[in-house]
């Protein structure tokens, strides 16, 4: 299942405790733990299909971790979940009616064998997709979350994205409802933006 219930942190360390630990030549940098990216206190988050055991009181606020190895959430009531991000297949800044948030599809299909969960027979069985709506009460903080999303996303690749590249019938989006770069004078893309646009472009990688 792409999220699971939580009641205590994964362990995590910022980037400036990272760096000195790696300027110490550890004796293992596997051992290493994983980065906090960003965090975002005072958020509230939607799922649909809502889980059974993760209530709204629970969804009503809470704060956010970007961590490298899971995204996080962290309610006030003590409880939360994590996700892990080959799980995420789809992120985006939204501006839809549920106010400015980043919107998440999950691809939330059992593996097999998980909770006694038979071989699929087909592909229509392999489809199961839950969305992650993500409301920070602050909504400049959505360019930060989306920025450490793509990172931390960057660092777990698919191993079955070549395979998908030219499949188009799997994200179940409004186009209408995210941010598009028009190259506007007063508009920037993010670094992210940037690098695929050159690349798209100018078919190489222009430092920056």
């Amino acid at each position: 299942m792409a999220i699971v219930l939580i009641d205590a942190f994964p362990k995590f360390i910022s980037p400036e405790e990272h760096r000195t630990l790696v300027a110490s030549t550890p004796a293992s940098f596997a051992d290493i733990p994983p980065v906090l990216r960003h965090k975002e206190e005072n958020v509230s988050v939607t799922l649909d299909p809502p889980l059974d055991t993760f209530t709204a009181e629970d969804a009503a606020n809470g704060a956010l971790y970007v961590i490298e190895s899971h995204l996080v959430f962290m309610s006030a009531t003590g409880r939360g979940f994590q996700v892990e991000y080959p799980s995420i297949t789809l992120h985006a800044i939204s501006r839809g009616e549920k106010g400015p948030s980043i919107y998440c599809q999950l691809d939330d299909t059992p593996h097999p064998n998980e909770n006694g969960q038979p071989e699929p027979e087909n592909e229509e069985d392999l489809a199961d997709m839950r969305e992650l709506t993500i409301l920070p009460k602050d909504s400049s903080a959505l360019e930060p979350i989306f920025e450490a999303l793509s990172l931390c996303a960057s660092l777990h690749p698919d191993p079955g994205a070549d395979d998908e590249m030219d499949d188009d019938d799997d994200a179940f989006v409004d186009p209408g409802e995210f941010e598009t770069f028009n190259g506007d004078a007063d508009q920037e893309l993010s670094e992210v933006g940037r690098v695929r646009s050159d690349f798209l472009n100018d078919n190489r990688y222009a430092p920056y």
